[in-house]
């Protein structure tokens, strides 16, 4: 069984982490959320799809962080730019981490700005309370039932294309600390110690 090396310091900030693990937490649980709230709102129980209104006025909460949160991870980026990768990684896999890292970034933009379109122009009306603080504006998009139909489609297809990079790059954590046992995981997670070849 190989040992572990002592830890180094990871390249990323400690804000960087510290969003990185706050926004994998929030999306998990919005893609859950989302494919939960239909079935509570097929429900007969009032008091089931009571509580389909109050997981998606969560969903919509924790998707408007996501986006203003993705901003800031966004800019912290730009002005920290990317820890180089392992020496050992093909030409392939780069183009596969960096295609992965701003695969994300266009997810956590998207994701969040279809589904506000969709509620904005929705002829349902409902409002979005942040985190039952403040009711959020809707964009000025006006109604139109095909308009809010089509950035529905768009919010789906998003999440599903949320899920196979999110497979993507936890099967690619895992590659690079039990296969290459490099430092790669251990960056996000500074606890972790990476394994010696």
């Amino acid at each position: 069984m190989a040992s572990a090396v002592p830890a180094t310091r990871s390249p990323y900030s400690r804000a960087a982490i510290v969003l990185h693990w706050a926004m994998a937490v929030m999306i998990l649980g919005n893609l859950a959320g989302g494919f939960l709230m239909e079935r509570l709102f097929e429900a007969e129980d009032p008091a089931t799809r009571d509580l389909g209104f109050r997981v998606v006025q969560l969903h919509k909460s924790m998707g408007l962080t996501v986006l203003l949160l993705a901003f800031a991870r966004l800019a912290l980026r730009l002005r920290e730019g990317f820890p180089p990768l392992p020496d050992h990684m093909t030409a392939t896999e780069r183009r596969l981490a960096r295609f992965t890292h701003w695969g994300f970034y266009a997810l956590m933009i998207g994701l969040p700005l279809s589904g506000w379109a969709m509620v904005s122009m929705s002829p349902l009306g409902f409002p979005t309370l942040w985190f039952g603080l403040f009711e959020w504006p809707h964009l000025p998009l006006g109604t139109s039932r095909q308009g809010s139909e089509a950035a529905g489609g768009v919010h789906e297809a998003l999440a599903f294309g949320a899920i196979a990079l999110l497979a993507l790059h936890v099967a690619g954590a895992l590659k690079h600390h039990f296969l290459d046992r490099d430092d790669v995981l251990a960056r996000m997670i500074p606890a972790l110690r990476p394994r010696q070849p």
